[in-house]
């Protein structure tokens, strides 16, 4: 597009409203009333290009209107996903789908069918949260780089027009002014920058100011991009880990290379040997005490790892296990778990016993051979038995909180075999009178620790977004872009003030420094323009 020159020999891009240089206004009509000084009238994208595509997904994402309601939007949708738990921490043993309906009805449904079960994570909010960071980043092009360039080539000689349609404004004649240095001097005293050209004066401070908004929003996008991160592999994770006494298993996240043993779980209470008189018998203590190994070979499919010993640790809560960025919290235990149970193959009317049979409840055996002819086969197990809808038997997850069996038991008095449902309390018999029975005979418990794993590797990107957006919001708050310019023509003395923010400071700054000089003091424009 073409460029507009303006009388003073400066060259201004297109939709400039009035010279970067000199102030003269390229308004049809533009000789009264107050300037737009917000961005020192530079052009901007987005009020100039308006024919391709581009142009229309520039405009539209650099509009302050669009930012602020795709921040409404998301800030709805963020308040809607804490209605009810999202689904990572609802219970493991039912459908999120059931859950949700069971727990909290109707809406509870809605809630699941629309997806807010896993809010944080869908497609649609992460569209939401980079919006934002676009909006941010166009709105923050759109103007931060006009401004700069209109701030940096603004000359010190204006326009006449331009210092009278300044909101602080004065003229007069003056037949003996001072010494312009006697000016310069106070200005100085100040902290002000001065330029002179011509005998004509501009002074500035805290143009860095203007810049607190921009550095508030590098931050934001810097911490928005901080939170989008953590939904990519390997860059945040917060997992659990249940392992029970003597079990190893590998721990999320790690791709199989580290593994995890619980050598035992320890819970302790407060005794007599405290010498407490109050909280007797509440637990002082939750400690695992753990083994950490990484894996040396490469992870073959039906092989046993080879192991390395890397660490050994009491992990306690607010004393976790960390390594590569890792850290294992204790958060939960379960104690006196079912592991193992034993029964003994019986004939009922004689009361003799044929063999006993070790069931392992977290990894059962299909067959068990006693010898002479007799054999238990484990036809169906249910680590956490019950009836379902249909009266058929099933489990609830894999647990073993309430294991049932049905056993098919072989023996030379009955050769085809018999069938007989086993449970806590519980021995039938469902296809008539057995000549042998599975008599429980005793049961063996361990305990549990719950581990939850974290990794947060973008923690570092949103405490640095976090400090550029308050240094920001310090910079735009607490200091403000001040400008004065002073101009001599034959007898006539034109002073004009601007600021981004508190006239009210800047006038009482100028009477304070103008005092017991010739230079007229500025009046407050605005009510007159009123």
């Amino acid at each position: 597009m073409n460029k507009v020159k303006c009388e003073c020999g400066h060259v201004n891009p297109h939709g400039t409203i009035f010279c970067e240089a000199c102030g003269k206004s390229f308004e049809e009509n533009g000789t009264h009333g107050l300037l737009d000084m917000r961005y020192d009238g530079s052009a901007r994208r987005s009020q100039t290009y308006k024919k391709t595509f581009i142009d229309s997904i520039w405009n539209f994402f650099s509009s302050v209107k669009v930012g602020v309601w795709l921040i409404v939007i998301t800030l709805v949708a963020s308040a809607l996903g804490t209605l009810f738990p999202q689904e990572m921490y609802i219970p493991r043993n039912m459908s999120p789908g059931d859950f949700y309906e069971q727990e909290y009805g109707v809406l509870g449904k809605v809630y699941y069918g629309l997806g807010f079960n896993n809010l944080y994570g869908s497609w649609w909010y992460m569209i939401l949260v980079a919006s934002i960071a676009i909006s941010l980043v166009i709105c923050s092009l759109d103007r931060v780089v006009p401004l700069y360039k209109a701030l940096k080539k603004q000359g010190v000689k204006r326009n006449p027009n331009f210092l009278s349609r300044q909101r602080l404004f004065a003229g007069a004649k003056v037949d003996t002014p001072e010494s312009i240095d006697t000016w310069i001097k106070a200005l100085k005293k100040m902290h002000y920058n001065v330029r002179v050209e011509d005998g004509n004066i501009l002074a500035e401070k805290g143009r860095f100011s203007r810049w607190g908004p921009y550095v508030n929003h590098i931050g934001l996008i810097i911490f928005l991009i901080g939170a989008m991160l953590r939904f990519f592999p390997g860059m945040y994770i917060d997992g659990a880990l249940w392992l029970r006494d003597g079990e190893t298993k590998v721990i999320p996240g790690t791709n199989g290379k580290y593994y995890l043993e619980n050598k035992q779980f320890i819970k302790e209470v407060y005794d007599d040997e405290d010498n407490l008189t109050v909280g007797m018998g509440m637990a002082k203590n939750y400690q695992a005490d753990v083994l950490l190994y990484e894996r040396v070979d490469e992870a073959v499919p039906g092989t046993e790892p080879e192991l390395k010993k890397i660490k050994e640790q009491k992990v306690r809560v607010n004393e976790p296990l960390k390594f590569e960025g890792f850290a294992l919290y204790q958060t939960d235990y379960k104690l006196d778990e079912f592991y193992e149970m034993t029964f003994n193959l019986t004939e009922k009317n004689t009361k003799k016993n044929y063999g006993s049979v070790v069931i392992n409840l977290e990894n059962p055996e299909k067959l068990y051979d006693l010898g002479d002819g007799y054999k238990v086969e484990i036809m169906s197990y249910f680590p956490n038995f019950y009836f379902n809808a249909e009266g058929n038997p099933n489990t609830r997850n894999r647990l073993p909180d309430n294991p049932a069996f049905i056993f098919k038991m072989y023996s030379p008095q009955a050769t085809d075999g018999e069938v007989s449902f086993v449970g806590i309390q519980s021995n039938a018999e469902p296809f008539g009178e057995n000549i042998f029975r599975m008599a429980f005979q005793d049961m063996t418990t361990r305990n549990a620790t719950g581990l939850t794993v974290r990794l947060d590797r973008t923690i570092g990107i949103i405490i640095a977004g976090g400090i550029l957006f308050m240094i920001g919001v310090i910079q735009g708050m607490y200091w403000n872009h001040r400008r004065i310019w002073i101009q001599k023509n034959d007898e006539d003395i034109i002073v004009a003030a601007h600021t981004n923010k508190n006239w009210y400071g800047l006038k009482r700054e100028i009477e304070t420094m103008f005092k017991g000089t010739t230079l007229p003091i500025p009046n407050d424009n605005l009510e007159s323009v009123k």
